[in-house]
């Protein structure tokens, strides 16, 4: 008995786990009429699970399951941010899916399955652990942009994200095999302890980092390996494309520490080098593909990659406060994409995505406070004062500068100012000129416009007040 585990830790994700089981046993036997039932059955599965995530957190970290799962602050934070911008991606979704027919239990269980593995990798301190987690999440957001089968456009965009998903999870755990065969550990800390106090540095243990490196960024959507994303971005419906553009970034940084920073921290100085290249290359093209873009969703994944470019800033610096900073990013950026693509589900309608620059024609004279929200979400997007994506911007490029790297720091800076070029144009879209003549009045639950609202006022609110998010990194990362 006193090799049993404790189960304390993962009464969350047991819960979740359960609860998604139980609402696709539910969900079988409901008409359609009762969809809504699914809808608030698993809003309520995560309102829970953040009230039992809150009460089970721990001061110190609280390893169970021989080191493999590890409870703590910085965990628990993250998850929470995950159950919130779930409850989100399913208020925005709800009359979206209604009005084509695919208001469906299925993904509401691939949801919560999908959180599930979200919150397992943010807690994960095992290369076993790690890849079960990771292909949990891949397998739900696989079929969840192949959801509208009638979509031949969105049945190609999952066949290219399964293909070379299946290509980047088979690299990692290439990675992991060789770490395992330099090392003898599959635990992080482990590994971390190996490296720093023996000399691993050698061809293997260089090949094994560049693996796993590729399977990291991979997830995070970093040049080059980020082919599949604007195609997945235009091809999903639009709640699914909020899911997998938003969520899962939260997750891979959480995995970003564990595996960089505490088991990989010995070889800072190489993978420093190589995300170095990585930042450059995503802000380059992110930045400048995006200019061409006449389609809102591709737009928003070419502006994803440019945002990743500045995520990694953080993690490169390789510092406390850098980390603290990339955190911070995660965070702010996952809030913005969320009102952005809530924007496209507020104003689409049966028949008509609203996904392109030009449906956003004249909003003002539609709906003068909704395109105030719209405008929160460009000009904190694009880093504008005092809108909260400044502050994001600003804090890694002090993170890059106090370990006197000030010339990427000027390369972000430059790429920025390019970056604000296309934010700006969906503003003057919105303001100078007129709205479609076909265009029909904006309608959607009242739940979605008070929810939107609230999330774009946070764009503001959180730049005027950065303080309270940015102390909650600093006390939850002590790195």
């Amino acid at each position: 008995m006193d090799n049993l585990p404790s189960f304390a830790p993962i009464i969350p994700e047991i819960f979740v786990a359960g609860m998604a089981c139980f609402i696709l046993v539910v969900d079988v036997f409901l008409p359609d009429t009762w969809r809504d039932v699914t809808h608030w059955l698993s809003i309520a599965t995560v309102a829970a699970t953040a009230w039992l995530t809150f009460t089970m957190s721990e001061n110190a970290p609280l390893l169970t399951f021989h080191d493999m799962f590890v409870n703590d602050q910085m965990g628990n934070v993250l998850k929470l941010f995950v159950y919130l911008m779930v409850v989100v991606t399913f208020v925005y979704a709800r009359g979206y899916l209604r009005d084509r027919s695919l208001f469906k239990g299925e993904f509401y269980v691939l949801g919560l399955f999908g959180m599930l593995g979200m919150m397992v990798i943010i807690s994960a301190h095992n290369f076993i652990t790690i890849y079960l987690s990771l292909e949990l999440l891949a397998l739900c957001l696989f079929a969840m942009v192949a959801m509208d089968r009638d979509s031949p456009v969105g049945s190609e965009a999952a066949m290219k994200y399964f293909v070379l998903g299946a290509i980047a999870s088979g690299t990692l755990l290439y990675g992991f095999s060789l770490l395992y065969g330099a090392s003898g550990t599959l635990d992080l800390t482990t590994l971390g302890m190996h490296i720093a106090e023996s000399s691993l540095l050698n061809i293997g243990i260089m090949l094994s980092l560049g693996f796993v490196i590729v399977g990291l960024c991979f997830e995070l959507e970093a040049v080059p390996f980020h082919m599949w994303l604007p195609d997945v971005y235009e091809g999903a419906t639009t709640p699914v494309t909020l899911y997998v553009g938003t969520l899962p970034k939260i997750a891979i940084f959480a995995l970003f520490i564990r595996l960089l920073v505490e088991g990989l921290g010995g070889l800072k100085l190489e993978w420093h080098l190589i995300l170095t290249v990585l930042s450059v290359l995503s802000m380059a093209v992110g930045s400048i593909v995006a200019l061409m873009q006449t389609n809102l969703k591709r737009m928003l994944a070419y502006s994803n990659i440019s945002h990743v470019g500045f995520i990694l800033l953080g993690i490169l610096a390789g510092t406390t406060e850098g980390y603290r900073a990339a955190m911070f990013y995660v965070i702010t950026y996952v809030i913005m994409a969320a009102a952005a693509f809530g924007m496209i589900m507020l104003l689409a309608r049966k028949g008509f995505e609203a996904d392109r620059l030009e449906d956003f024609r004249g909003l003002n004279d539609r709906s003068p406070w909704f395109a105030w929200m719209m405008m929160f979400v460009m000009f904190g997007m694009a880093g504008v004062p005092p809108f909260v994506g400044f502050f994001a911007k600003l804090y890694v490029l002090r993170a890059v500068i106090d370990v006197h790297m000030v010339w990427i720091a000027v390369v972000a800076v430059i790429f920025a100012v390019i970056s604000a070029w296309y934010y700006l144009k969906v503003i003057k879209l919105m303001y100078f000129d007129k709205p479609p003549e076909d265009a029909k009045p904006i309608s959607c639950p009242l739940e979605m416009r008070w929810l939107l609202s609230a999330n774009g006022i946070a764009v503001l609110a959180l730049g005027i007040l950065p303080g309270p998010l940015m102390a909650l990194c600093a006390h939850v990362i002590t790195f």
